[in-house]
């Protein structure tokens, strides 16, 4: 339940906390404040525990216009946090279906970390929320022209420069782009592009096509991330009759809770 407790807590006061975030990183007078030393880091080494700080937590406060397609699917989508949100919404969190991709990066990582661990041949991330985890594939292999449905789409990745530029097809429908309720297509394709500008920070930007949902592609904010000094993700799964519990005690009656 505290867990859960943990999620209410960061959609309500999130706004808040990143003009505070913000309001100390300035020094008196207005002024910014001097930067860290930079440390010896390794750009292409992405390994470690990564939490997000600040932004939206969506791909942008610009939503694309949508296809009639899309604005019926966002329509029959029903919150159960943030301005739309209704009391017994239908986001597949409450019920612990797969939240997918790009959702697990923008209010999951938020408050739950994430971990990126690189092999030879490929890059997993693991998300510390209902402790699921995303391949990478980094091999040299193409994406598949027709691929069935993944939760977590179908990536591959490779170099260039110091940027991992990832590529994904392949994703389920009913997973939902954020807990906005803002939709999925078949047809949908994201790009990310990761940046490590220093031992301590990862910068995350990314590009959504799904001309079946948007008419348009979906350029995101800059997503800034924070290495964690230690620590691994832990064992926090979603469980069906806990989330239940929650729902009724705490979700339902707090539906009116909103966020940006």
């Amino acid at each position: 339940m505290r867990n859960h407790l943990a999620v209410v807590a960061v959609v309500v006061l999130a706004p808040a906390l990143f003009a505070q975030g913000q309001a100390k990183g300035r020094g008196r007078g207005g002024k910014s404040a001097e930067p860290a030393v930079s440390v010896p880091h390794d750009p292409h080494d992405l390994n470690g525990v990564w939490s997000r700080s600040g932004g939206v937590l969506t791909m942008s406060n610009e939503t694309p216009p949508m296809t009639a397609w899309g604005l019926a699917k966002f329509n029959a989508n029903h919150p159960v946090y943030g301005p739309r949100a209704v009391p017994g919404g239908n986001d597949p969190m409450s019920t612990c279906d797969p939240l997918g991709m790009p959702r697990n990066i923008f209010l999951e990582v938020s408050i739950y970390p994430m971990q990126l661990v690189q092999t030879a041949n490929r890059i997993y991330q693991f998300f510390e929320w209902a402790h699921s985890y995303r391949v990478i594939w980094t091999d040299g292999r193409e994406l598949p022209k027709d691929p069935d449905p993944h939760w977590m789409g179908y990536s591959v990745g490779k170099w260039e420069g110091d940027t991992f530029v990832v590529k994904s097809t392949g994703f389920d429908e009913r997973t939902w782009l954020d807990h906005f309720g803002n939709p999925v297509s078949e047809d949908m394709s994201l790009e990310e592009r990761y940046h490590r500008v220093d031992r301590d920070t990862l910068e995350l930007n990314m590009t959504i096509n799904a001309p079946k949902a948007y008419t348009k592609p979906w350029l995101s904010e800059k997503k800034t991330f924070k290495l964690a000094p230690t620590g691994d993700v832990e064992e926090l799964f979603c469980v069906p009759t806990e989330e239940q519990r929650f729902n009724r005690l705490v979700k339902d009656p707090g539906a009116g809770l909103t966020t940006k």
